[in-house]
Formats: C-alpha cells, sequence, structure tokens
C-alpha cells in the first residue's frame, strides 16, 4: 500500500515528548563538498525545522547521514564540513563525533546536554549500512531514545539507518520535513486541484515511466522535453537524428502515448529544437524546426515550444515539474529550462511542486526557489512516491509504532 499523509500524520515528531531525551535523526545530508566547503546547503538548511523543534524542547539531537559512496573510510568524505556549516546557520556549536558506532561516540553522546547538536561521522563508511546489517543496526540504535526520520531523500532505500533501526525502537516517528514532503507530494495523488497538468524531462523515460502511467489517472496535460521527448517522437514516427533516444523503450513511449489519446490526456512534445553535432561544442548549435536532420542531436526545447508549453500552462491550478527540458547546465541550451522556471515562478495561483534531482538544481540556480509551492529535497525518492509506491523508511516507521502499542 502506498504511503499517505495520515499514515505520516500519525508518526509526528510533535507528538512526541524529548525533554532530556537522546533523539537520533536520520537527516539527508549528501551535500555538494569541494575543497572542504559545502557548495550548496539547501539540504541542510531543510533539516532546520526538526533540529529546532527537538532542542527547544530540551531534547539532544544526535544526527546521521551519508555523504557520497566512499569505499571504506575516507577523510574527503567526512561529514566535517557539513558540521562547520550546520553549527553557522544554528547560530550554535554542532559536536562532530569520530565516528558513527562505537564505545567512544557513545561516551561522547552521553556528554551531551539537553538542547545540544551532534552529528555522526558518514554512515556509508560502514558497509553495513547500504547492506541493513542487524548488528551494524543494534550498534547504532543504542546512541537514542528517540528516533527521528527526517530524510525524505533516502526514505526509499532499506538501509540500516533508514529502515533496521527504527524497528529497534519503541518510539519512533517521522520529522517535520518528511512530514512536510508526504503532505505536498500527497495533494498530487489524492486530490489534485484540476487542471493539473505535468512536466517532464529529463535524459531517460525509463527513470520516470512508472510515474507518467500513474498520472495518466490524474493529469490534463503532459507536457515532455528534454532528452527523453526524442524516445517518444521516434515512437510516433518523428525524426530525431543523432539525438538520445532509448530504443528499448520506443514501445513503450508508443504505448503510453495511445493510452492518453484513449483517456484524453494531452501530450505535448517539442515541436522545435536546439540541436548540435557535438554536446562539447555549444558554437555548432542551431535552430531546428521540423524534422532532425541526421548527425545533428536535440539539447533544448525550441522558441515555438517554449510558447507551445507556456500555453498549456495557462489556467493549471496544479503543476508538478521533474526534470529540466534541455542540457541546462550549458547555458547554450538552458533558455528552455529557465523559461519553464520563470513561466512557474509567475503561476502564483496554481500549487507548483518541483520534484527534487535535476529540475530543484534548476529552480535554485535562477533563484526561483521562494516562488515555488513545494521543492522536493528526494530525487529517487520523489519518484517512488509519485509512482505510488510504499517507502521502506516510512513503512519502517509504521511497523515500529505498530509493535509499540
Amino acid at each position: 500500500m502506498a504511503t499517505r499523509l495520515t499514515d505520516v500524520k500519525r508518526l509526528s515528531l510533535r507528538d512526541v515528548p524529548l525533554k532530556g531525551k537522546r533523539v537520533l535523526v536520520r537527516v539527508d545530508m549528501n551535500v555538494p563538498v569541494r575543497g572542504g566547503k559545502v557548495e550548496d546547503d539547501t539540504r541542510i538548511r531543510e533539516s532546520l525545522p526538526t533540529i529546532k523543534h527537538i532542542v527547544d524542547q530540551g531534547g539532544k539531537a544526535i544526527l546521521m547521514s551519508h555523504l557520497g559512496r566512499p569505499k571504506g573510510r575516507e577523510e574527503a568524505l567526512s561529514l566535517k564540513p557539513v558540521a562547520q556549516r550546520l553549527s553557522s546557520i544554528l547560530g550554535k556549536p554542532v559536536r562532530m563525533l569520530p565516528d558513527c558506532i562505537g564505545a567512544k561516540v557513545r561516551e561522547e553522546v552521553g556528554k551531551l546536554a539537553p538542547g545540544e547538536t551532534a552529528l555522526l561521522e558518514n554512515l556509508r563508511f560502514y558497509p553495513g549500512e547500504e547492506k541493513n546489517d542487524p548488528t551494524f543496526a543494534k550498534e547504532i540504535a543504542t546512541l537514542g531514545d528517540v528516533y527521528v526520520n527526517d530524510g525524505f531523500g533516502v526514505s526509499h532505500r532499506a538501509h540500516a539507518s533508514v529502515d533496521g533501526v527504527p524497528r529497534l525502537f519503541k518510539s519512533a516517528c517521522a520529522g517535520l520535513l518528511l512530514e512536510k514532503e508526504v503532505q505536498q507530494l500527497s495533494r498530487l495523488l489524492e486530490a489534485p486541484a484540476k487542471p493539473f497538468v505535468a512536466i517532464f524531462g529529463g535524459a531517460k523515460v525509463s527513470d520516470k515511466i512508472q510515474v507518467i502511467e500513474n498520472l495518466l489517472r490524474l493529469v490534463n496535460k503532459m507536457l515532455i522535453g528534454g532528452a527523453m521527448a526524442y524516445t517518444f517522437m521516434k515512437s510516433a514516427g518523428l525524426a530525431v537524428g543523432a539525438s538520445l533516444v532509448e530504443n528499448d523503450k520506443v514501445d513503450l513511449a508508443k504505448k503510453i502515448l495511445d493510452q492518453a489519446r484513449k483517456t484524453g490526456v494531452k501530450i505535448v512534445l517539442p515541436r522545435d529544437h536546439r540541436v548540435v553535432r557535438s554536446v562539447m561544442d555549444s558554437m555548432d548549435a542551431r535552430p531546428c524546426d521540423g524534422p532532425i536532420p541526421d548527425g545533428w542531436m536535440g539539447v533544448d526545447i525550441g522558441p515555438k515550444a517554449i510558447q507551445e508549453f507556456k500555453g498549456e500552462l495557462a489556467g493549471a491550478k496544479t503543476v508538478l515539474w521533474n526534470g529540466p527540458l534541455g542540457a541546462y547546465e550549458i547555458e547554450s541550451f538552458a533558455k528552455g529550462t529557465e523559461e519553464i522556471a520563470r513561466t512557474l515562478a509567475e503561476m502564483s495561483g496554481a500549487v507548483r511542486v518541483v520534484g527534487g534531482g535535476d529540475s530543484a538544481a534548476a529552480v535554485e540556480k535562477y533563484r526561483l526557489a521562494d516562488k515555488m509551492t513545494h521543492i522536493s529535497t528526494g530525487g529517487g525518492a520523489c519518484l517512488e512516491f509519485l509512482e505510488g509506491k510504499e517507502l521502506p523508511g516510512i513503512e519502517a516507521l509504521s511497523q515500529a509504532a505498530a509493535a509499540a502499542k
């Protein structure tokens, strides 16, 4: 059964006594770090309401996260820069612990006073985290009296800190960020205001196929751009030149187009493009209105497509956007993504949800985050939620709560 808002409200941090308790919090602070400095602190800031709630209630906040994909202990993937940035944002010290398990860590946690915050070292320094090893989970669980999952971005992973640990607690609940994510995404699946328009982009149809299939029963329109549009175009018999196509998904794309026609959902594909011979040579770019010639690849939607997409968004009451509409990291190919982001920013009367990942990064890039209704902190987790799947992290909370009764 898919996660629902009522499930998470029933497990809310707001209802748990925290004074004097060691509160073990799974956060998602897997942020970009370069030269020992955090480059983007969005995920850190999104965790602040939960951390502040715990310390304001007299709890001892013991945070745990992963960073990157280390192979054993790698100093370059230490969470020390995260602790430093969090300390700066909180305006009070965050104690960086030397490890995430072991006697020394237990000793340091024991020294915490009510209202203080500590951060465990990178969970993925141990293979037991990703393997959901029971022994590793038990070691972590000794550090807390209350467990909180506030890492929506990792809740689709059945890892030890997300799945194994909460099952060992009598008191396990959802943090404020997790609650907010479920609240906003549930609105899309349960009672979206109509017209409801979904915008999909990015490289691969395969990443979003199940979301598209699930949303066909809810949306009025789908606007498809990015590289994934060329798989749909090829399935419709349109020339795509050397554009990126998932050939093994062409039949599936055709099936979706057929299904949309039968259910009355309007699917809009780009009518023109920005094309290049090589993505590495933006000086070679040119507009293409119509079939894409052999040897050329689409890297952005063109001006006619931008205007058509804007027209289709007019009057929408709910919009979901997941995936950029071109290779937006390169300025010459970012026009479509930027124009649609700015259009959404101006739609103040609509619910506008940005589904994490690159689309969230694009909104941040153009400094439009405060103009959106919600920007998800979880790329993969957001997609799986919108597919209608149960997320292991939330399922573990539910089962822990049931077992504690």
